[in-house]
């Protein structure tokens, strides 16, 4: 999508909100995007209803981007072709863009470490902290810091549980209930309806995995009653752990139907689970989320069932919406974006799109 494209997707999200009433609403069901060439599209018009903050309000005041020094927290080890693609996406955009000073740190799934990771950026004097948290608590020491020097706090992918407008500026990421929601109508469509379940669930302590389990499970309770969840367990969004807890499903649930995994790498490490068990493409319905480019290659080649798109190129989409915050433009509490599914009819013409 160019730029001009993109630029006035955000417009429009912001100009339906100004019009909106300041009370929060939940965002509605949404078709999925159709194919968006890789890039993130803000969802409209439920993808930013709500409240609004504006440069004004924050208390802060304005700067120039390119000349600043800007803060990217990595939450988790980039092994995981999810963060691969973020990380590059901020850092390619970023170039782009000419920000001469970004500073990038990696937490290596250590949360205590993100925290002191983020305390440093704010001590070298970032003006814009752009974070993909790990979890989604126990963030005060940070936000306090923040707070006190007027810096805006953009979080991707996953929420903090905080104020918008006072404790960080907004969140920029997928309706991830929602996804549940199309996971769950791809396994009823597999199963026709009737059949056990297991769930890959993914790391405890984020709202992506508690959005993403009751997404899917309200959505089957509702549309599909003689499907039963029979199994549930974490693989910590990591494809060995994926691939541990399919062995033990698969022994302890041999009449299994099919399996949820929380993303796609550990849905390939249950692929390599039901290979190792003497399984065939296709025995067991695997529905996941992401969209990585392996997941997608497991459609066309039969293991998977289909997969549920959440983009991670946010460089664009985050540095756009800081920029129009330093423009004085009304910024939503949350920029949902919207995303596309992977089946065998788009898997083998759309590998280019994935990540």
């Amino acid at each position: 999508m160019t730029p001009h494209i993109r630029t006035a997707a955000l417009a429009l999200a912001v100009a339906l909100t100004a019009s909106a009433c300041a009370k929060a609403e939940e965002p509605q069901s949404a078709p999925a995007a159709a194919s968006t060439a890789g890039q993130q599209v803000v969802q409209s018009p439920s993808g930013s209803a709500g409240p609004t903050c504006t440069l004004q309000q924050f208390g802060g005041t304005t700067f120039d981007l390119k000349t600043a020094t800007v803060g990217f927290s990595q939450s988790e080890k980039e092994a995981n072709p999810f963060r691969i693609a973020e990380t590059k996406s901020i850092k390619d955009e970023a170039a782009k863009l000419g920000i001469t000073n970004l500073k990038v740190t990696n937490a290596q799934s250590q949360f205590s470490k993100q925290i002191t990771d983020v305390q440093q950026l704010i001590a070298q004097g970032v003006r814009l902290l752009v974070i993909a948290p790990l979890n989604s608590d126990g963030w005060e020491p940070v936000l306090q810091q923040a707070a006190a020097k007027k810096i805006p706090i953009i979080t991707v992918d996953r929420k903090i549980n905080a104020k918008a407008c006072s404790d960080y500026l907004t969140f920029i990421g997928s309706d991830f209930y929602e996804q549940g929601k199309r996971a769950a109508d791809r396994m009823i469509d597999a199963l026709a309806g009737k059949g056990k379940v297991a769930i890959l669930l993914g790391a405890p302590g984020n709202n992506v995995t508690t959005e993403r389990t009751n997404g899917f499970k309200d959505r089957v309770k509702d549309k599909a009653p003689e499907i039963t969840i029979s199994f549930e367990q974490t693989g910590e969004f990591a494809r060995e752990k994926g691939q541990q807890v399919t062995e033990q499903l698969i022994q302890s649930n041999p009449d299994i139907n099919g399996i949820y995994a929380e993303n796609d790498e550990m849905a390939l490490g249950a692929v390599t689970a039901l290979k190792g068990a003497g399984k065939e493409p296709g025995d067991i319905k695997i529905v996941s989320v992401d969209g990585t480019r392996s997941a997608v290659q497991g459609i066309a080649d039969g293991w998977l069932h289909a997969v549920i798109e959440s983009n991670p190129r946010f460089g664009p989409l985050a540095f756009e919406t800081a920029q129009k915050f330093l423009d004085g433009t009304p910024i939503p509490d949350k920029v949902v974006i919207s995303d596309r599914d992977y089946d065998t009819s788009n898997a083998k013409d759309s590998l280019g799109e994935a990540y």
